[in-house]
């Protein structure tokens, strides 16, 4: 009488060698399927951005001159220039800047350095994510209560200084997440190797961690602003204007002017029914593209800069 032949056993849960084997290829071919659909979603995505890029630098590359670019708003659109929209969004994006980085940073490093793992801190933590994804037009209603009404005497309403602090209210979530992401990533054996050596904890943070993590933080700072300087919403919730015959002066005094800025001119450029002012809107889209390039060139230099200056 002869011995069957031992039948393999299962471990996997299949069933049978055989049956786990179709599974497997069954899995690898949804693998297949699925990053074909992501590559097919992205393509698709590019294409549309290239489209919609192409047309509007077939419509405004060839209005921007130097008289375009040194030139006040106009009601008539080939005298139309966006010297103040320009000079708005530079003043805006300075002083929110100084605002927000302090504030951000100083917020990120206390509460990951600092503060204590308990219901509190958990609490604010769970806030500051929850208010990064707060629509825009949410902090330019509270802008519009707090720092263009309650603080009209600091602000003098409607100005410069009332939009940049509605604005470092819209980006210090982003920046204090990035702030605490970036001193997240430096390893803890480094400031174990500072105490240890008997440094205090602010010596530790200043001397070592903040200097790793400054590249992360300017570079996470910089995208933050990337997309201040393009919110319109907020800007148009407290009262910035459409139409400035006058630049603000360079001065605290400025601060306290009215303002616009490239966000609401290309707006009130789109909104007319003259093809011309369109042409115009094409055009102001460009030059707040090229702001937005160069900011974010900037945050790639000055990332790549701190890296190689690492202690």
């Amino acid at each position: 009488m002869t011995t069957p032949a031992p039948q393999p056993i299962d471990r996997s849960g299949f069933g049978t060698t055989g049956k786990f084997n179709v599974s497997l290829s069954k899995r690898y071919n949804f693998d297949k399927i699925f990053s074909t659909a992501a590559w097919v979603a992205t393509l698709f995505g590019l294409v549309v951005l290239a489209v919609l890029l192409v047309d509007i630098l077939i419509d405004g590359l060839g209005r921007i001159d130097w008289a375009f670019l040194t030139s006040f708003s106009s009601r008539r659109a080939a005298a139309a220039g966006i010297l103040a929209p320009l000079v708005g969004s530079i003043w805006l994006l300075v002083v929110t800047a100084l605002v927000s980085f302090p504030l951000g940073v100083g917020a990120g490093i206390y509460l990951e350095e600092y503060a204590k793992d308990n219901w509190f801190t958990r609490l604010i933590e769970i806030n500051i994510a929850n208010l990064a994804a707060v629509p825009s037009i949410i902090y330019g209603l509270l802008g519009l209560q707090i720092f263009v009404r309650w603080l009209q005497p600091i602000t003098n309403g409607r100005s410069v200084l009332a939009g940049a602090l509605t604005l470092s209210l819209l980006i210090l979530p982003i920046i204090i997440i990035t702030t605490r992401e970036a001193l997240r990533a430096v390893p803890d054996s480094l400031r174990q190797a500072g105490f240890a050596l008997g440094a205090t904890r602010w010596q530790v943070i200043r001397e070592h961690i903040f200097p790793i993590a400054l590249p992360g933080i300017l570079t996470g700072t910089i995208l933050a602003l990337s997309r201040a300087i393009g919110e319109t919403a907020p800007l148009i919730v407290i009262g910035a204007v459409s139409y400035i015959a006058f630049l603000p002066e360079l001065s605290p005094k400025g601060l306290q002017s009215s303002f616009t800025a490239l966000p609401i001119q290309i707006f009130d450029w789109v909104s007319r029914p003259q093809t011309q002012f369109h042409t115009n809107a094409a055009a102001g889209i460009i030059i707040l593209m090229v702001v937005l390039l160069i900011m974010n060139a900037s945050a790639i230099y000055l990332r790549n800069k701190f890296q190689r200056n690492r202690p």
